[in-house]
């Protein structure tokens, strides 16, 4: 199944063959477009054993036209900039006026913490308790609507 904004679609074998069809989504809250399908399907099919397959276009729409919530990013000491900073892979590699999209967190909601776990799962320098207080009261400060967290090993 696939969650559009305006039709979530469903593919589905039966028989031996594939059946298609689509249902006005729901977007104050997908599932219920989900559950509707999905009980339609077992109507059809008569079993009530689905393997389910989802995909969103809504929220890789959301996130081409940058109207997903406001993110901030928590990541390790001195890797903040990373999402705005790339890959040396970019369409016009010596193109020193080359125009860039923005980034996707905003310079003003990217916290470094000072940690390090090793591959191994081996912590090298653990997160403090004081450090902690202190994001936690940085994200109360900028209000973010949803917190996203990468750590390196």
């Amino acid at each position: 199944m696939d969650t559009g904004g305006t039709f979530t679609d469903f593919v589905f074998e039966t028989n031996g063959g594939f059946r298609v069809f689509k249902i006005a989504s729901t977007p104050d809250d997908p599932s219920r477009a989900i559950a509707e399908g999905l009980e339609r399907i077992v109507g059809e099919t008569g079993s009530r054993c689905v393997e389910v397959v989802h995909g969103t276009t809504v929220g890789t729409n959301a996130l081409l036209q940058r109207r997903g919530a406001r993110t901030a990013l928590v990541t390790t000491a001195g890797f903040e900039d990373v999402i705005e900073i790339g890959r040396q892979a970019r369409p016009e590699l010596y193109n020193l006026d080359v125009v860039r999209m923005p980034a996707l967190v905003t310079d003003g909601l990217r916290f470094g913490v000072s940690e390090r776990v090793a591959a191994s799962g081996e912590v090298l320098e653990a997160l403090s308790d004081g450090e902690l207080n202190a994001l936690i009261e940085r994200m109360r400060e900028t209000t973010p609507d949803s917190i996203a967290i990468s750590l390196l090993f």
